[in-house]
């Protein structure tokens, strides 16, 4: 904790310094956008049956018209390690508050998850508005900047939509019951969610929401299913994309690997220590292995309690367990799966984050693709003066994306993904994938989502 206040103290006095340099000259942000644009078709005004056909690129320019103007940080915040400490340490609990439902679901492989709704009082929410499907973090503070506004009713200047927070196993106070934690690549856990959510709102539109190691799973989902995809269009903030890369990054600067990689090594190991007694159950078992020499560790960087414990009981087989962390990285990256990408997506980093270092601006050569990299905004930053608060630029370029990918896009209705069906044990399954399924089960309820975790840091 004394080097984290040491590096804070170093980022202010650059900030100061720089201040006179950076405050008064913004600059605009680099987008990428294919060398041939998607064309999608769109309502034409008002009117539902008319449709018009036009390219991402100016969708963008005249329907998101804020992906256009530059980042500009508050002055104490004008560097990308300010930035990140601030998400960490700022006090964000009174700043868009949220209430969530909770539904509990029984996977066919015995795990939890909870999938938390909003707003909590779903009565008023159209059957068929748009759903935002959220993919956290390692933590989820910065979830609500987005979903307060876009879960508000219209009449007050909100978008009116429905939102979804699946939250891996393990987190926000979902239970362990399986010997299985989650990873930044295993992707049968959101596949499970979103069929549950298909099948409870058939005629509503999915739309992927990713913060950071959600983003890099949410993007391999598109990779992995293409035209099978249950969502209809995402938008993803801070992917980490190359893992190997990323990591081994974060190592080669004191910064790196002592602040930010043993602070979501340290996140993990705390993790897997509350649900301690679920995961070693079976004392034979490799996972329950694997958290034995994981508890060996003292202050563990990203990288370390990957390769002691996530390679191993970050999914199932045939990919789990993996030789060694690189392994684990190389398959579990997402930088690879944007080429496969079938439907509208815009992914957005900063050029100052310290935990993502190296962004790929290709595109993968996909039309369909949008990336954005702004000059500033550390690690899910991007702290902005507000209306009488600290406000994140990144909201509102992803409520007006949510708002063309939600009401203006117009989607082949036979696009669904996989069948679904009911087996004799009311787990719902997909044609083609009967090893998955899951079921509701009893607990939940109303959620207060504007705290933190107990013992964890927020942010990352």
């Amino acid at each position: 904790m004394d080097a984290l206040f040491s590096v804070l103290s170093l980022a202010l006095m650059g900030a100061v310094l720089s201040f006179a340099t950076k405050a008064n000259s913004p600059e605009l942000p680099t987008i990428h956008f294919d060398s041939t644009p998607a064309i999608l078709p769109v309502k034409k005004g008002k009117d539902e049956g008319e449709i018009e056909h036009v390219s991402i690129k100016t969708l963008l320019e005249t329907r998101c018209p804020s992906l256009f103007t530059p980042f500009k940080p508050l002055w104490w915040l004008s560097s990308g390690h300010l930035q990140t400490l601030y998400c960490v340490f700022g006090d964000f609990s009174k700043n868009d508050r949220m209430w969530y439902y909770r539904q509990y679901l029984r996977l066919a492989d015995g795990g939890t998850l909870g999938l938390d709704f909003a707003p909590a009082d779903q009565s008023k929410v159209a059957k068929d508005a748009p759903i935002i499907v959220v993919q956290h973090g390692l933590t989820g503070a910065y979830v609500r900047a987005i979903l307060s506004r876009a879960c508000a009713p219209k009449e007050e200047g909100g978008l009116g939509y429905r939102a979804v927070v699946v939250n891996f196993r393990g987190c926000a106070g979902v239970p362990i019951t399986s010997p299985l934690l989650y990873s930044a690549g295993h992707t049968d856990d959101t596949r499970q969610a979103l069929l549950y959510v298909a099948h409870q709102f058939p005629d509503a539109k999915l739309l992927g929401l990713g913060f950071s190691l959600g983003s890099n799973v949410l993007t391999r989902y598109l990779g992995e299913e293409g035209h099978q995809t249950r969502v209809h269009a995402a938008c993803v903030l801070a992917c980490p994309w190359n893992l190997r890369q990323n990591n081994h990054g974060l190592l080669n600067s004191f910064t790196g690997k002592h602040i930010y990689s043993k602070g979501m090594g340290g996140n993990l190991l705390r993790l897997m220590k509350k649900h301690l007694t679920s995961l070693v159950q079976d004392p034979e078992h490799h996972v329950a292995k694997a958290a034995g020499e994981a508890l060996k560790l003292n202050n563990p960087t990203l990288e370390k309690f990957d390769d002691t414990f996530t390679r191993i009981a970050g999914g199932p087989a045939p990919h789990f367990p993996f030789r060694d962390a690189d392994a684990y990285y190389i398959w579990g990256s997402s930088h690879n799966m944007v080429g496969r990408v079938t439907v509208p997506f815009l992914a957005i980093n900063a050029a100052d984050d310290p935990v993502v270092r190296h962004v790929p601006m290709d595109g993968g050569g996909n039309g369909l693709v949008v990336m954005e990299l702004t000059t500033g905004g550390g690690h899910l930053g991007w702290f902005q003066a507000g209306q009488g608060y600290v406000d994140r630029w990144t909201t509102k370029p992803a409520l007006e994306w949510l708002r063309l990918v939600g009401e203006d896009i117009v989607y082949d209705p036979t696009s669904k993904g996989p069948p679904i069906f009911v087996d004799c044990e009311g787990f719902l399954r997909e044609k083609g994938r009967e090893g998955l399924g899951c079921k509701p089960i009893d607990g939940g309820g109303v959620i207060d989502g504007n705290g933190g975790e107990d013992g964890m840091i927020q942010g990352l």
